[in-house]
């Protein structure tokens, strides 16, 4: 039995970053914490463009944007979306998780889910700190892992077809 799964070399990954500008004080620490585990990951710096959208509602279409461009591997959306007092929280959640899926489905690019969803802003601080708990960074090392599986299983693929010409 043969097993596939990509690895955490990024050196050959083009890596775009879509972050949420609503609450800030979070995305920023989610975002500090990606473009270390790139770096950790070899991911060459001039590799990785980051987007800012103005909340996590917007993320999906500008990482479809990014996506169908044919110049990145990986797509990672960072967001928070911390529960108030309203649906608001079930709404922008559902339709950010729902277009971000989407988008990895119908362009075949891997687009990591870093959106955090918590009840409290402790939960959400507890969840962008240090690299060990940093979900930014979570989604970084996924996107790098994705984006060489992908590579590998298109190259699978071509072998496959040339086989059978």
């Amino acid at each position: 039995m043969e097993f596939l799964e990509g690895d955490l070399d990024g050196k050959q990954c083009r890596i775009g970053i879509v972050v949420s500008k609503f609450n800030e004080f979070v995305t920023n620490r989610l975002l500090a914490g990606a473009e270390t585990m790139l770096k950790q990951l070899g991911t060459p710096e001039n590799q990785i463009q980051v987007i800012k959208v103005p909340g996590a509602f917007e993320l999906p279409l500008v990482a479809k944007t990014l996506a169908q461009s044919g110049r990145f591997d990986a797509v990672v959306c960072l967001g928070a979306v911390i529960r108030g007092e309203t649906p608001h929280f079930e709404y922008i959640s559902t339709e950010a998780g729902r277009g971000i899926g989407n988008t990895a489905l119908t362009t075949g690019i891997p687009v990591v889910f870093g959106v955090l969803t918590t009840n409290t802003v402790d939960q959400a601080l507890d969840r962008s700190g240090p690299p060990e708990c940093n979900k930014g960074a979570d989604a970084a090392r996924n996107a790098v892992e994705m984006a060489n599986l992908m590579k590998r299983l298109n190259e699978e693929n071509s072998r496959q077809l040339g086989f059978f010409k």
